[in-house]
């Protein structure tokens, strides 16, 4: 979690694990004798690697208290909270955020265990889940 200088003034950035890039460069070391030995045709073969670890760097989600930015490796989207609706918690995957007009928007990074942060970082928006269990308990 990032802070600002200004304690009222919060910013969370979820991400890819950037531990991701470790298998994506074993993958560009397999197939190196392939590209050696088949010919330079083969060298686009390193484009796979190289998607992978762009797309690992880039995609992320970054809340602070009024709005939610999203990256993804071909676009961008921002998102202010009144927009938000709901969120949808997949079994597994991104949690997406529901808008006001049922349009699904995923929030790249953000998985369910991330939902009482994001519940701190809205000001109030969203409830913490955690919270309401031990309410309930």
């Amino acid at each position: 979690m990032t802070e600002s200088a200004n304690p009222s003034v919060q910013r969370v950035i979820f991400r890819v694990p950037t531990i991701g890039l470790l298998p994506v460069g074993l993958l560009a070391i397999c197939e190196t004798p392939v590209v050696t030995t088949a010919g330079p045709a083969f060298a686009v073969l390193y484009l796979v690697p190289i998607l992978l670890a762009v797309w690992i760097v880039r995609t992320r989600t970054v809340v602070d208290g009024e709005q939610l930015r999203t990256r993804s490796l071909f676009g961008a989207r921002t998102l202010s909270w009144a927009e938000v609706r709901s969120l949808k918690l997949p079994r597994r995957g991104w949690v997406n955020a529901v808008l006001a007009d049922d349009e699904l928007a995923p929030l790249p990074g953000v998985r369910t265990r991330h939902l009482p942060m994001l519940a701190a970082v809205s000001g109030g928006r969203l409830s913490d889940p955690n919270a309401a269990a031990e309410d309930a308990e």
